[in-house]
């Protein structure tokens, strides 16, 4: 017979709370005489979840990780937002260039009525291309531009010396 079955021949006999205060008596160390009174020793105890967390973290740490935590969400944010604002920009401008091109459409629509009307394609034809209807004789009247008065010429210097000569009397002081 082993150890193991005369426990469990035991176990079945006791009650529950004997077989506890059996384990916390096996579970213990036993003393030297360290303490007074057979005391076993204190144990230490588990540090509280306030000064590691729940990964054992010390506070720079922590502090260091929400950083990058922080910055990692930032970036992700950023290019999604900046696609949507450069996006939003060319909305308007879109939208700007419809209202442009619409208005340019009813333009040419009024012109388009004001064209078909024969009286005022015949005038636009005289106007502008210089169309007569036969028989008619066109007169071209040319009206001369005024005379210009002739632009002063630079008057040269009466001593005919090279400018470069001029100069250097002009740095060296010697101008006359």
């Amino acid at each position: 017979m082993s150890g193991r079955d005369r426990g469990q021949r035991r176990r079945r006999g006791e009650s529950p709370a004997a077989r506890r205060s059996e384990r916390v008596r096996r579970n213990t160390p036993r003393s030297s005489g360290g303490r007074p009174g057979g005391q076993p020793p204190a144990r230490s105890r588990p540090r509280s979840s306030s000064s590691g967390g729940a990964f054992k973290l010390s506070s720079t740490r922590h502090a260091a990780v929400l950083a990058i935590v922080v910055c990692a969400m930032a970036l992700s944010v950023s290019v999604p937002l900046r696609t949507y604002l450069s996006q939003r920009a060319e909305l308007a401008q879109q939208e700007q260039r419809k209202v442009e091109l619409v208005q340019q459409v009813q333009e040419l629509e009024q012109r388009r009525t004001e064209l078909s009307d024969p009286a005022r394609i015949e005038a636009e034809a005289r106007a502008r291309l210089g169309y007569v209807r036969p028989g008619e004789t066109p007169y071209v009247v040319e009206v001369p531009a005024a005379p210009q008065a002739p632009a002063p010429a630079a008057e040269p210097r009466g001593d005919g010396r090279p400018w470069y000569e001029r100069l250097w009397d002009s740095v060296t002081g010697k101008e006359q």
